[in-house]
């Protein structure tokens, strides 16, 4: 039994200081808002305990967990690492170090079976010693002075973050160097005795999405009040930072405006003089080579009177970007209908390109030739699965790759610089046997005609009945490509799902929808705005299409988003609660009346449209979950997981929805862990808890 019977709920709701009538008649779950308000965390405890009490009654529940710590703690799963001059960096969580330990080790003693590592942060010392819950974030060092860091910590696992010097030479941090106060935004080396600046600098230098707004450039030895101001952007805009692109022919200090989610500016500092470098505002720079600009285009770019395709890596002389300047602009790799550019990384010698050919990745590496022109390779990597670039020496332009696909582990390959052939270096142990299942990939046809492509991976010889249970996760949006993955999701769960759900029978499905980036721009563009519902047309043409090739039924099929894939399934179980035996939605956007006044919300109405806009308002209004919930609906169950730490996506969105629904006598699961920010978990420990508690809820849901 919940300790607030739904009447009680709605005379606090109505009697809650703070939150005006006419909010409270309109919505009664507003007060559910109150990220640590007294009387909502009181729910959240009290929904975490009926959770827990539940999850006794399933024998289920300690197996799953069992599985998932396993796979988080194995000593066999791989590294993420990043190289930094010749050490070898690592942030590594384990049953000894709950919240991790940074560590490096030389690149001669990483290439051995088992390495010896050297401690650099002991983050549960630091956390035990300050009295607060350190959440490692990164660490930034200026090239070939390792003394000059900068690491960046959150309490809980926010997005905000306290940012301090600190010297990874003598391990230590420096009291009387550069420290800020917890705050969104950033600071990048300019050099030893110089950062540009990015934070709160007191009333009103925050965007309406809660990012800095300002620009300063801070020296050594003074107080942070006296830095000077190099930009100062709009309340509306979004964001501005400021950064040093390094590349041995000279360096570039770009000053980053964000205009939209989407759009923006970027300014050349010179001194103290802005120049407007005349790109397109939805350019995306990835920095500079000997000297040069290097960026994707998003759009279609007229110049000249020769048009560059969207979706290209493209690199410009910085003259040719001034006004009235001058210089060459070269295409470096182009998209053609099944071939997209996913990233850049770019070294001294060379740049690093890695693309999508119908999801699965490539990398390709591009030098300058003797004529002038470009010398293209793909290196031979495996062609069956995803490829990342995991770090890359700026010096040789050697690099380590990481190879994955849903039944291999993954395998960390040393790409060098003139090498015919990547070397292994690592594999993580299969965390399950994947001999004993296959992928496909199929194409469904979704509403408007278009072909959507999904992977399956289920049992060699599945039965075709229809009868088996299936897990569907996907995103669509934010130009986030889904690939396969060892752990099914974008998250890195080291194969869990292997055992939790294929060597128990599961069938699991990748959905690559519209709104991602599997396409290139024009796949995310498709859905944006008033095209929001062809990204569901898309996921309800998949759900279609396996149930017409008898994988399974409604009854057996299970959803999963999280975050932007958290609205996606909750507009999914209200446009059709039928079609689906279960629902997971984690961190979700879900009021779309509100989102854009919640946190860093407002940063993303170029994503949905703004709601205080009667038109816009007039397409969201279709989908919005919590909006469209009905009475005498029958919905499916629906588990809910969150954080009160979430500082980008608003707590509040799973909690009224969880609370709303719950009045309705819908049956929900709901978990809020009290710290984890947008990730939702800051421990192993606490993933495998809500790990756990996903195929709990799916096993029970969908037998």
């Amino acid at each position: 039994m919940h300790p607030y019977t739904p009447t009680l709920l709605m005379i606090l709701a109505t009697t809650l200081a703070g939150i005006p009538a006419a909010h409270a008649e309109e919505d009664p779950w507003l007060w559910l808002e109150g990220v640590d308000d007294p009387k909502a965390l009181d729910w959240v405890r009290a929904e975490n305990a009926d959770t827990a009490e539940r999850l006794k009654a399933s024998p289920l529940f300690e197996s799953l967990y069992d599985n998932a710590l396993s796979a988080l703690n194995s000593e066999s799963r791989l590294p993420a690492i990043e190289q930094k001059g010749d050490k070898i960096y690592n942030y590594w969580r384990g049953p000894d170090h709950p919240r991790g330990v940074l560590r490096r080790t030389t690149l001669e003693e990483f290439s051995k079976d088992n390495p010896t590592w050297e401690t650099v942060i002991d983050i549960d010392a630091l956390s035990e010693a300050e009295g607060e819950k350190w959440v490692y974030k990164s660490l930034d060092c200026l090239p070939k002075q390792p003394e000059f860091c900068l690491a960046r910590l959150s309490p809980g696992g926010g997005d905000a973050v306290v940012i301090r010097e600190f010297d990874s030479v003598a391990k230590a941090f420096k009291p009387e160097g550069f420290n800020l106060p917890l705050s969104k935004g950033s600071a990048n080396w300019i050099d030893q005795d110089t950062l540009f600046v990015s934070t709160d600098f007191g009333e009103g230098s925050m965007t309406a999405s809660g990012y800095p707004r300002i620009v300063k450039r801070w020296t050594r030895g003074t107080p942070l009040s006296a830095a000077e101001t190099l930009y100062e952007g709009s309340v509306d805009s979004v964001s501005a930072y400021g950064s040093r692109m390094r590349s041995p022919a000279g360096d570039l200090d770009i000053i980053r405006v964000g205009k939209t989610f989407w759009t923006g500016e970027n300014h050349l500092l010179t001194g103290d003089e802005l120049v407007k470098l005349e790109l397109p505002e939805t350019a995306v720079v990835s920095g500079v080579f000997r000297g040069r600009l290097v960026f994707r285009l998003q759009e279609d770019w007229l110049r000249d009177g020769v048009t560059l395709p969207r979706g290209a890596a493209v690199i410009a002389d910085t003259g040719a970007l001034l006004p009235d300047g001058d210089g060459n602009v070269e295409v470096l790799v182009a998209p053609d209908e099944t071939t997209v550019v996913e990233g850049v990384t770019i070294t001294d010698n060379d740049i690093l390109v890695t693309v999508l050919d119908n999801v699965l990745g490539k990398i390709y590496r591009l030098a300058p030739g003797p004529e002038g022109q470009w010398e293209r390779k793909l290196e031979p990597f495996p062609d069956d699965g995803a490829l990342e670039i995991v770090t890359a020496d700026n010096e040789t332009g050697n690099f380590f790759a990481r190879f994955e696909s849903f039944t291999t582990p993954p395998t960390l390959y040393y790409a060098a610089s003139g090498a015919w052939q990547p070397q292994e270096v690592k594999q993580q142990e299969p965390t399950f046997d994947g001999s004993r299942f296959e992928t496909k990939q199929y194409f469904a046809t979704s509403a408007d005609g278009t072909r959507v492509p999904y992977f399956v991976v289920a049992p060699k010889g599945l039965a075709l009945n229809g009868a088996n249970p299936t897990h569907i996760f996907s995103y669509g949006g934010f130009r986030n490509a889904l690939t396969p993955s060892y752990s099914g999701s974008y998250e890195n769960l080291y194969g869990a799902y292997g055992k939790m759900w294929l060597e128990r029978g599961g069938v699991f499905v990748l959905a690559n929808i519209r709104g991602g980036g599997e396409f290139g721009p024009a796949w995310h563009a498709a859905a944006l705005k008033e095209n929001r519902e062809k990204a569901f047309e898309d996921f309800e043409a998949i759900a279609d299409d396996l149930f017409e090739r008898g994988v399974t039924s409604p009854e057996h099929l299970g959803i999963e988003g999280r975050s932007n894939g958290g609205l996606l399934v909750g507009a999914l179980m209200t446009r059709d609660p039928g079609k689906y035996g279960a629902v997971i939605c984690g961190v979700p956007l879900l009021d779309m009346k509100r989102y854009h006044k919640l946190l860093a919300g407002a940063s993303w109405m170029a994503e949905y449209g703004d709601p205080d806009n009667p038109d816009e308002w007039a397409y969201i209004s279709k989908y919005s979950p919590y909006q469209n919930l009905e009475a005498d609906t029958d919905y499916p169950a629906t588990l809910f997981y969150t954080s009160t730490r979430d500082d980008r996506v608003h707590p509040g969105h799973a909690r009224k929805m969880a609370a709303k629904m719950q009045d309705m006598g819908q049956e929900i699961w709901y978990y809020e862990n009290l710290e984890g920010g947008h990730g939702g978990s800051s421990t192993n420990d606490q993933l495998a808890y809500r790990l756990a508690l996903v195929y709990t809820h799916l096993w029970n849901q969908l037998k």
